[in-house]
């Protein structure tokens, strides 16, 4: 197809080795891809009856504020996200588990953490934004358990932008 002046906003490459969330990837963006752009990545969450992982993505900060979208796709229920995720608020830990649609907003330079889903009953989907050009991500493996540090594959999570 050939190149238009307004073409260069359509973004249909995506970079799969640059994902590193649980889903199906759909759609990534930062300032790489186009230049003054926030990141995003937007996957498609499959069914699964039982994590894959024991801990998820471990405790972590970012520099800039972050958006965690849980949005469900039953029609007659858009509200139903179809799964149980967990999710991990501030230094103590603080436990919720996200079986509606909804967003959470992470501060700049808090802590949050284990994410993980437990359990999806249909497809969702998930979209992270990042209100920054880049992702940077400082991590907190302290506030795990040992246990849980053993079983973290720590080759997939690593300091970024710090």
């Amino acid at each position: 197809m050939a190149e238009t002046k307004y073409g260069k906003y359509f973004i249909r490459e995506l970079e799969p080795k640059k994902a590193r969330g649980p889903g199906a990837l759909i759609a990534r963006l930062d300032d790489e891809v186009i230049k003054g752009s926030n990141f995003y990545f937007v996957f498609l969450m499959p069914e699964i009856p039982a994590p894959k992982e024991l801990v998820g993505h471990p405790p972590h900060i970012h520099k800039d504020a972050e958006l965690l979208f849980h949005i469900g796709t039953n029609p007659d229920d858009p509200t139903d996200l179809g799964a149980e995720v967990e999710l991990c608020m501030g230094p103590e830990m603080e436990r919720h588990i996200i079986t509606k649609s909804c967003v959470v907003y992470i501060p700049p330079g808090f802590i949050h953490c284990p994410w993980q889903p437990l359990r999806t009953y249909r497809p969702w989907v998930f979209i992270e934004v990042n209100q920054g050009p880049l992702h940077t991500e400082k991590f907190y493996p302290q506030l795990m358990t040992k246990e849980q540090r053993e079983q973290t594959d720590w080759s997939r999570w690593k300091d970024e932008g710090y």
